[in-house]
């Protein structure tokens, strides 16, 4: 049995910390022992540990915190871990330092797709024996910016599990009254964590547009995060000018595919960092025309089948290129043909899960 110790430094919850629970119940599936160390305010931590998964909690102060390498040192020698799996900068740094001498082999996942500093005092990305990216762009990067060996380094976007996220399962119209959506609008929505590079500001400002045009539809964001309260005071003054709803926040999700299920299109307005991100995954496995911006790894999910793109790639992420992609939609959805079929072959939970064990068991 292959242990495995994941470390989690942010104290938030959106597509990162999901991907990592996700990756550790699938690994578990396959017989693998997981662990997770992260901060005592991680909201990562009570669904570890709801889950089932040990936990272990530390300060995880700094990137040369010593207090918490020496504790990860001791937690993987101690209880004989062969590998740890690091996920966040700080914890990179001090779960990269910890295994040294540990007995454990580094594996480093890189989530993000914004530029690693080229410097070699950034060393710690070589140090790991593997890094793994969540999109292929990025893979890219850290070869040509940071000397990262080819055969060190690997895509394996997050897996979604296509048995949750299949819009046969749920009625759209049950789906609308349980969230309180009227039956005869069409709904626009943005599904993700509400941090600033998601730019669910630019989904309000599209909204605002777009409804002067459209009287018939509603812009929904789904999801909790730092610019929470920012966001749902900027969709309460972009109502009150519309003096009508145009845009709803409705806060964290726990069925995000029930969510799903209420829409029309999907639109994600993230303008920097993304990897391939879960929401547009999710979107695209429940056939919904979706709109992103091509930027990280957004293209690694794209396809043209038949002269028809799987979803509307935008060259650039801002107000005007989002707008003219949505009212071409608006005008005729048929430009698009979504591919599920394309999103379950590569970006399902056991594609991940096969391609992570392979990875152990070359390195252990």
């Amino acid at each position: 049995m292959i242990r495995i110790l994941h470390t989690e430094w942010s104290e938030g919850f959106g597509g990162q910390e999901i991907r990592i629970l996700n990756e550790m119940e699938e690994m578990h599936k396959l017989g693998c022992y997981l662990a997770l160390a992260t901060r005592k305010n991680a909201k990562i931590l009570q669904k570890a540990q709801e889950r089932g998964f040990v936990t272990y909690t530390l300060p995880f102060n700094g990137k040369s915190d010593l207090k918490t390498i020496w504790q990860i040192h001791n937690i993987l020698k101690n209880n004989q871990f062969d590998i740890i799996n690091t996920h966040s900068g700080i914890d990179t740094w001090c779960g990269g330092l910890a295994s040294i001498r540990s007995g454990a082999k580094f594996i480093r996942t890189r989530h993000l797709s914004n530029k690693i500093h080229p410097s070699r005092l950034n060393f710690i990305n070589s140090l790991a024996d593997f890094i793994i990216t969540t999109g292929e762009k990025v893979r890219q990067t850290m070869i040509r910016e940071n000397r990262i060996k080819p055969n060190k380094i690997l895509s394996i976007p997050t897996g979604i599990d296509e048995t949750i996220f299949n819009s046969t399962k749920y009625n759209k119209m049950q789906m609308r009254m349980q969230y309180g959506i009227p039956q005869d609008v069409l709904v626009v929505g943005n599904l993700g964590i509400m941090r600033g590079f998601k730019r669910q500001d630019i989904f309000i400002e599209v909204a605002q547009e777009i409804c002067q045009k459209y009287p018939n539809i509603l812009f929904i964001i789904a999801g909790s995060g730092d610019n929470q309260i920012y966001l749902e005071n900027l969709a309460k003054e972009t109502n009150l000018k519309a003096k009508r709803e145009i845009i709803r926040c409705i806060g964290y999700t726990k069925k995000p595919a029930e969510f799903l299920a209420t829409l029309d299109f999907f639109l994600l307005t993230s303008d920097k960092n993304e990897g391939v991100p879960q929401s547009l995954m999710q979107a695209l496995l429940m056939n919904i025309p979706s709109i992103a911006s091509d930027i990280g790894s957004i293209a690694d999910l794209y396809l043209i089948q038949e002269g028809k793109p799987n979803f509307i790639l935008t060259p650039k992420p801002n107000k005007e290129e989002f707008i003219r992609a949505l009212e071409s939609l608006l005008r005729n959805p048929n430009i698009i043909q979504t591919n599920r079929e394309f999103i379950v072959k590569n970006f399902s939970l056991s594609s991940m899960g096969e391609r992570i064990m392979q990875i152990y068991q070359k390195i252990v």
